[in-house]
């Protein structure tokens, strides 16, 4: 009885907690499996309607019902704005949707922040409800009790508008079968439209409501994001009692679990997480085709198109490519589309090795940790493009490598080449471990068991702090030595030269192996997984294999990025860094190497360089060049100079590993569980 009494509290504020996060959760829930929308702007939704309801705020039940009211009808207009903006990739798959809705969600992030304020907000309640009751001999805020009333009710009121009225049923066949919707009158676009806007709207009377639990700040949005991205994988889409009861589990955890067992709390999510994707995902047909039937026609698609395919003119203008030259003969290229190829890698060559007589220091140190971030968006293109993985994971390995070579140069083992090699076999060993867990999935449940694989990586990099200095980083290690018995890397033009010279090995490594037949495999099997199987070929090996290479790849990116920044902090490793590596292979083409280290060089420069000039709208920026990236470069900056399958030797466009958008449903459910298909 003492052991429940000492637990009491933390077990109800988990209940509180949990339907917070199952009415957030359910509007993530209904974008994703009705519109198919990967939404990763929800957690923004909930911080638009937070913001809103803690200004209005006053400690009255009239301020309490306008915060409601305003917050709710805010959300629920950015959410239809997010229609207007997703629609027109609804045919590109979820990969170009996450990356669009993460974008904006850094550019609404950076003007909540511009609009309120930096800081966390006070919320007032009424002040009824600002004091405590008794509960089973304990104190407990009554607000909180009050709320799980509140919760209730909307939870109630949303499963009853969804299976009881005409709105809807049209909801529910929007999922189950659209083209019959469509032929009952009812257009696509404005069920798209009026999901997503009760999917805001959902998401902002959580934020008004939940504002005292979990409250506005600068890291509102991405903590609910994670969250009720468990949740929805916890619980799948199937059932609304399976996601309720996903989400007070998740409540429990993050209250009751801190509590009682608080080293195995911060593990324990993901690691739910990644085990069921990894099961459902076993016991799932890999997906074996694209089942789109071509564009969704639109307004702004077709604006899109038409800026699009005058940009690659205006570029093919400017630069004839391979495609326009007559065929090669079988095993030889002709000299000219040859040296065309190999046009921007010479260009990008000499840029770099000319960079530092033409740059000042600072400018200098960015560009060694563009290098950096080049090589991890290298092994992001060998699986999203080559293997056909598309990843949010990558910072793992990074972080292994990057560890790797701080802890190594704290115990005197500072020369270069040995720190590289270390790195990136830990790297290695660590991919070949999680690599199992994640080869055997496909499309969406790729991104999401790997990002699974990427917040236990930075749960673990956060508790163990004696290896890794915890949230503090490591700082004031030795620096590194280019060769034995050779001087320290001090200058930022020498440590810039290490850099470039390990990303060129690395590099021109990862390109011979790509031409080679064990690349020439890979994208066979990404091409046509099925008939690869059925010739005996083992295409799991040929994915682990390229898993674990690009692993040992991102450990070396680690490794040079700790030797160029000579310092190592969890946000070097963190989830935005995945998502600007994912990002900066999406620009340079998925399967253009050197459009890779392109657009990491560009995301940089935006970061760290440009925003320089506009102190504090960092995020802004970056969220424009995701968005701008998304619509104008469906294929990379290599697509621009050629068909899609003159880039590398394979081609760019989605494979059959990438799932079909459209999403079926049961009758009785918002939206099916796309685990295995498409979908977390």
């Amino acid at each position: 009885m003492g052991l429940l009494d000492a637990h009491l509290v933390p077990a109800v504020d988990g209940v509180a907690y949990g339907l917070l996060l199952f009415v957030v959760a359910s509007g993530l829930s209904l974008a994703f499996g009705t519109a198919g929308v990967l939404n990763l702007s929800h957690g923004m939704l909930y911080a638009v309607g937070a913001y809103t309801g803690a200004e209005l705020s006053d400690g009255t039940w009239g301020g309490l019902l306008l915060g409601l009211a305003a917050g709710t009808t805010a959300a629920c207009l950015v959410g239809a704005g997010l229609s207007a903006a997703s629609f027109p990739l609804a045919r590109r798959g979820h990969l170009a949707q996450a990356l669009l809705t993460f974008g904006l969600a850094l550019i609404g992030g950076d003007l909540l922040i511009q609009f309120f304020g930096a800081d966390d907000l006070p919320v007032r309640v009424p002040a009824a409800l600002d004091t405590s009751v008794s509960l089973l001999g304990h104190r407990y805020p009554a607000y909180r009790l009050c709320f799980i009333v509140m919760a209730v009710l909307l939870a109630a009121f949303g499963t009853w508008v969804l299976v009881r009225t005409r709105v809807g049923a049209a909801v529910r066949a929007a999922a189950d079968d659209p083209q019959m919707l469509a032929a009952t009158g009812y257009s696509p676009r404005t069920v798209h439209l009026g999901v997503l806007a009760a999917a805001g709207a959902l998401a902002g009377a959580a934020g008004v409501l939940g504002a005292p639990i979990i409250g506005p700040g600068p890291g509102t949005a991405e903590t609910v994001l994670m969250l009720s991205l468990v949740v929805v994988v916890l619980g799948g889409l199937r059932s609304l009692w399976a996601t309720f009861f996903a989400a007070i589990g998740v409540g429990e955890v993050q209250t009751l679990g801190v509590s009682v067992a608080p080293g195995l709390a911060p593990y324990l999510l993901f690691a739910a997480m990644a085990a069921v994707l990894v099961l459902r995902a076993r016991f799932a047909e890999p997906a074996t085709g694209h089942g789109t039937d071509g564009p969704v026609p639109d307004p702004l698609g077709r604006l899109v198109g038409r800026v699009g395919a005058r940009l690659r003119r205006v570029i093919r203008s400017a630069w004839p490519t391979a495609g326009s030259a007559s065929p090669p003969r079988r095993g030889r290229l002709p000299s000219g589309a040859a040296w065309r190829r190999a046009a921007p890698l010479l260009v990008l060559c000499a840029a770099l090795v000319a960079l530092p007589g033409l740059l000042d220091a600072y400018t200098i140190s960015l560009a060694g940790s563009a290098l950096a971030l080049g090589l991890l968006a290298v092994s992001v293109t060998v699986l999203t493009g080559y293997a056909g993985l598309p990843t949010l994971g990558q910072t793992a390995p990074f972080a292994v490598g990057a560890y790797t070579t701080a802890n190594l140069a704290a115990a005197g083992w500072t020369v270069g080449p040995v720190q590289i090699l270390l790195s990136a076999l830990a790297a290695a060993v660590f991919s070949a471990v999680t690599g199992p867990a994640v080869i055997r999935a496909r499309g969406t449940t790729v991104l999401m068991i790997t990002l699974a694989v990427g917040e236990l990586t930075s749960a673990a990099v956060n508790q163990l702090k004696s290896v890794t200095g915890g949230a503090d980083g490591l700082v004031g290690f030795p620096a590194t030595q280019a060769l034995w018995g050779g001087e320290d890397l001090f200058e930022e033009s020498e440590l810039y030269t290490y850099a470039l010279v390990v990303a060129a090995v690395a590099v021109a490594a990862t390109l011979l192996v790509l031409r080679s037949p064990a690349g020439k495999l890979l994208t066979g099997a990404r091409g046509a997984e099925a008939r690869m199987r059925a010739s005996g070929h083992p295409v799991w090996r040929y994915l682990l294999v390229a898993y674990i290479g690009a692993g040992a790849l991102a450990g070396v990116g680690g490794s040079v990025m700790v030797t160029v920044q000579q310092y190592l902090s969890p946000a070097d490793v963190g989830f935005e860094i995945a998502a600007f590596a994912l990002l900066a292979a999406v620009i340079g083409g998925t399967t253009s190497v050197v459009g890779a280290l392109f657009g990491a060089g560009l995301i940089v420069a935006t970061r760290d360089w440009v925003a320089g000039a506009w102190p504090g709208h960092g995020p802004l920026l970056l969220g424009v060049l995701f968005v701008a990236a998304v619509y104008l470069l469906p294929r990379g900056l290599a697509g621009l100079r050629g068909t899609p399958g003159e880039q590398e030797g394979t081609t760019s466009s989605p494979g059959p590993r990438d799932e079909p958008p459209a999403v079926s449903a049961p009758s009785s459910a918002p939206a099916p569980s796309p685990v295995g298909k498409a979908g977390p």
